[in-house]
């Protein structure tokens, strides 16, 4: 395999929608765990590798055996804008997410919605909050991906971990649209129907008057006085750590 054809497959990864760049050590790890499809994947060292993974992952020891491909320094700084300093990096099939299976989903746990957010490293962290916390899914509307490889870098590949996927917008459901406004009910007191779809704005931004408008309940995050707003992945944590579900 030439070096100009490696990165230009890596380089071409970043933009297919049927595959996920991972990164770095971590996104792997998680990618491994919960059943990615690996590509891919190539390291500055490969007993490196080994070491990192007996000492962090010794889970996925396994799954790496005869996949990782070593190469010179010169070569892994192409693979990415900024390479990862762990030192690995790996090219994965993306799950295929049906959006009416999940809305569908009978389960209790609420779905994370996040409309129009811009940062890519929040909304792998709020990814990542979802994924700890239980969550159904986590949707997005607007234009960025949440299987961008930054937001896989923010959610430290645990969009492998539960359905992660983007639409245009919200499906008509039967699950109730609760919206986190600074004007609702203030949490912890207030609940929280069972199986809702948990809205939050961009930072700047906020909701859309179409999604307001359609609410089923409206729940605040109490904040002292001054404080006007939160990073969207802390509020993404808040509301799922601290709401009371099923009432």
């Amino acid at each position: 395999m030439s070096h100009q054809t490696l990165v230009e497959r890596f380089r071409g990864a970043r933009s297919d929608p049927s595959l996920a760049l991972l990164e770095g050590f971590h996104p792997i790890k998680h990618a491994i765990r919960f059943g990615a499809e690996l590509m891919e994947v190539v390291c500055l060292n490969v007993a490196e590798l080994a070491r990192l993974t007996a000492n962090h992952a010794p889970d996925i020891a396994g799954a790496l055996d005869g996949q990782v491909t070593e190469v010179s320094a010169d070569v892994f700084e192409e693979l990415a804008p900024l390479a990862p300093p762990t030192g690995v990096i790996a090219i994965a099939r993306r799950p295929t997410v049906s959006l009416t299976e999940l809305l569908n989903n009978p389960a209790l746990s609420p779905v994370v919605l996040l409309e129009r957010p811009r940062n890519l490293g929040n909304i792998g962290a709020a990814v990542r909050v979802a994924a700890a916390a239980g969550a159904a899914g986590v949707l997005t509307i607007g234009t960025q991906d949440p299987w961008h490889p930054a937001a896989l870098i923010g959610g430290a590949g645990l969009q492998f971990a539960l359905p992660v996927t983007r639409t245009a917008a919200l499906p008509v459901c039967d699950r109730p649209l609760v919206v986190i406004d600074p004007g609702g009910d203030p949490l912890p007191e207030c609940s929280i129907p069972a199986r809702a779809i948990l809205a939050f704005g961009a930072e700047r931004a906020g909701l859309s008057s179409q999604l307001m408008a359609t609410a089923e309940r409206r729940v605040s995050i109490p904040m002292s006085a001054g404080v006007s707003s939160l990073n969207l992945a802390t509020a993404v944590a808040v509301v799922l750590y601290s709401g009371r579900f099923g009432q």
